[in-house]
């Protein structure tokens, strides 16, 4: 169905979300922080960018969509982070600090990762 590329430095929740979305038809790609996102998206344009706020550096994810946005990148992206739960803070989706299509707290449901990467991928 779709191509879908994930950005996030743990490997549980690549291989989670890889195994959700790849039982729904989906091509799941990965990359483990924002140099080998960006590289892989150098190459290649996913038709959903799915990213972690903290990888590397505590805001790699955010600096990321920031800096793919100011390139004109058009993909949704969703951000899918646990950073609410770290930082004590409220954080969501913002057009100029995260400029994100989605903003989900993990862990997520299975059946919710599902209905947002449907919605956006419905956009």
């Amino acid at each position: 169905m779709a191509k879908i590329f994930i950005v996030d430095d743990d490997p549980d929740v690549v291989d989670a979300c890889t195994l959700i979305l790849e039982s729904e038809g989906h091509s799941v790609t990965a990359a483990f922080n924002r140099n080998e996102g960006m590289n892989l998206l150098s190459k290649e344009t996913p038709d959903l960018l799915i990213l972690d706020v903290m990888m590397d550096q505590p805001d790699d994810g955010i600096a990321m969509a920031q800096e793919l946005r100011r390139n004109h990148f058009q993909t949704p992206i969703l951000m899918l982070t646990s950073i609410g739960k770290t930082t004590g803070f409220e954080f969501g989706r913002d057009n100029e600090i995260v400029p994100v299509d989605a903003f989900e707290e993990k862990p997520l449901e299975p059946k919710k990762l599902i209905s947002v990467v449907n919605d956006l991928l419905a956009r």
